[in-house]
């Protein structure tokens, strides 16, 4: 199970005026993924980075069986939850609270904020969808009121069907998110420049 071991950058919580949540990717680490905040418009954030145990938040596939991924993964989602209160009582409301995370972290964090939609700061989700085997809609609830969420992809990718990219956005569209979704041919599962650079301009402007 996940313990809550932060790795933080940017400004100190008590201080900060906004917080980016950063969620890793399989194999990945909470400490170097801290890096990406240098690339994202984020001089007066506070850059929070939990480690998930054993470096990945759940087994298997997104894709999978949501049984197959227990019980990493509903911890994984408790450990956010956890933190989504710690932040708040700090006094930072949730429309200064963001998101981002790469193919595992990307879809840990589109899971994690549409089961709790309201108006978060913003979201990007460099390649990943909603979790499971199909998308369980009885899952979500909420609504997001605008929250701007962006999301990038290959076409094709190993891990993130670009079909689960679109059917996402579609169910973040119906809860009142302002989603942007970029498609790219051919490209490694990455993160480019040019998701980057439209992560700042529609997340964090």
């Amino acid at each position: 199970m996940h313990t809550k071991e932060i790795y933080t950058a940017g400004e100190e919580l008590r201080v900060a005026k906004k917080v980016l949540v950063l969620l890793h990717g399989r194999g990945g680490s909470a400490k170097e993924f801290l890096s990406l905040a240098n690339h994202l418009n984020t001089p007066e954030f506070a850059i929070l980075a939990p480690q998930a145990k054993d470096f990945t938040w759940y087994p298997n596939s997104f894709l999978a069986p949501v049984a197959q991924n227990q019980p990493s993964y509903a911890s994984s989602l408790e450990l956010l939850k956890e933190l989504l209160n710690d932040i708040k009582e700090t006094g930072i409301t949730s429309e200064n609270i963001f998101f981002a995370g790469f193919s595992q972290g990307a879809c840990l964090s589109l899971e994690f904020v549409t089961r709790n939609a309201q108006k978060f700061g913003g979201v990007a989700a460099f390649t990943g969808g909603l979790i499971g085997d199909k998308i369980y809609t009885e899952n979500y609830s909420g609504n997001f009121e605008g929250t701007p969420i962006f999301i990038g992809s290959g076409d094709p990718d190993a891990h993130v069907p670009v079909s689960r990219v679109k059917e996402s956005a579609e169910i973040l569209k119906k809860m009142n998110a302002n989603v942007e979704v970029e498609i790219y041919k051919n490209r490694p599962h990455t993160i480019s420049e040019d998701e980057i650079k439209l992560a700042n301009k529609f997340v964090f402007n």
